[in-house]
């Protein structure tokens, strides 16, 4: 706990990542860090969650409770983003973007709860934009294969494709710094009140939790979620 993981009203509070312990690995030190481990409790709760969802749905009844309600809900509610925005490729990547969409949220809200969002590692984000670039580029070779691309690449003239490569490689960059900084700077700010104003920083602290972790968090995910699904959308394009 004294690592960072947990966020407190102490006067030593940081927003840095700290070692937790380290292992020896083929001759080299690994060191497991505040935030796997508070990646790991994300994980765990996802799946715990996942696990219920399930259960609840396998035994799931005429009039539905209320944890039956929430689950349906959430589905829906994603289903709909997804749609919303991919149309008929929306059936091939709903699951993808179901996936990293509560993964993010409930790293960017695990603040509320006294962790250190994942999120605001850069490690964390950027392989989320690699996943992305990666998802994306899968794609446009599989839909407007070699010669779209090719051919997307010299739009609307030839001179124009280094500039366009230069723009395709800054997708991950920017998606992932995005993200990355907006949660990063809810960290700093949560920090510097509990380790500059701990004396008094009673309840009211409450509201800026809000701002910070809840209302920022939320739109920071729909804002990656968004961008990743107008990304793939036009690279599964072929008109």
């Amino acid at each position: 706990m004294g690592q960072g993981i947990l966020l407190s009203s102490a006067a030593d509070i940081d927003f840095m990542v700290h070692g937790v312990f380290s292992y020896e690995l083929f001759g080299q030190t690994v060191w497991i860090t505040t935030t796997h481990v508070c990646v790991l409790i994300v994980m765990l709760v996802i799946i715990g969650f996942c696990i219920a969802a399930n259960r609840a749905v396998k035994h799931a009844s005429e009039v539905p409770g209320t944890f039956q309600n929430v689950v349906e809900l959430v589905v829906e509610m994603l289903d709909n983003m997804v749609g919303g925005v991919m149309g008929k490729y929306a059936v091939n990547f709903r699951n993808y973007i179901g996936t990293i969409f509560i993964f993010i949220l409930i790293s960017n809200i695990s603040g509320l709860f006294g962790l250190r969002p994942p999120t605001a590692d850069y490690g964390v984000t950027f392989a989320l934009g690699i996943m992305t670039f990666v998802t994306i580029h899968f794609n446009k070779f599989k839909h407007q294969k070699v010669k779209g691309v090719i051919k997307g690449l010299c739009d609307p003239w030839p001179i124009w494709a280094p500039i366009n490569v230069i723009g395709d490689v800054a997708v991950p960059i920017s998606l992932s710094l995005r993200l990355f900084a907006n949660i990063l700077s809810g960290v700093v700010m949560m920090a510097l009140v509990y380790g500059l104003l701990s004396k008094i920083a009673y309840i009211w602290p409450g509201a800026l939790h809000v701002y910070f972790d809840l209302f920022s968090g939320a739109i920071q995910t729909y804002v990656f979620c968004m961008l990743t699904m107008t990304y793939i959308t036009d690279a599964c394009t072929t008109e």
